[in-house]
């Protein structure tokens, strides 16, 4: 694990939704933002990885539509056997902002827009 900065440990690399349709914000190490430790880790391909953690929440408005809108490139966007979206990245290796200035715009434009989103109680917890 490669947790060597605060980009990598705190700022959000993407969303995955699991079974209650409930997001978590993972980081660049695909652990939840802020895990800053090899253990415990969980595979974030599992349907409900890390559920047992109060780390989850509903959005409000957060369709397959406005993902859709919001992620500009098509390969960030994940989706299940139902052809649901399950996971999104906020950017690709090619597009990391680490990795040229040029990108940060980009990046902060899918943190804005994200970060308009009221969360809501989910009647499933």
């Amino acid at each position: 694990m490669s947790l060597t900065n605060f980009f990598k440990v705190n700022l959000p690399y993407g969303l995955k939704k699991n079974s209650n349709n409930e997001w978590m914000a993972f980081n660049r190490e695909y652990v939840p933002i802020g895990w800053s430790k090899e253990t415990p880790k969980e595979s974030l391909m599992d349907k409900d990885a890390y559920n047992t953690y109060p780390i989850h929440a509903t959005y409000k408005g957060l369709t397959d539509n406005k993902i859709e809108k919001i992620i500009k490139e098509e390969n960030c966007i994940e989706r299940n056997e139902k052809n649901e979206i399950v996971t999104i990245y906020f950017y690709s290796d090619k597009t990391n902002p680490q990795s040229s200035n040029h990108y940060w715009n980009d990046y902060f434009a899918i943190i804005k827009e994200l970060s308009k989103l009221e969360t809501v109680e989910n009647p499933n917890r």
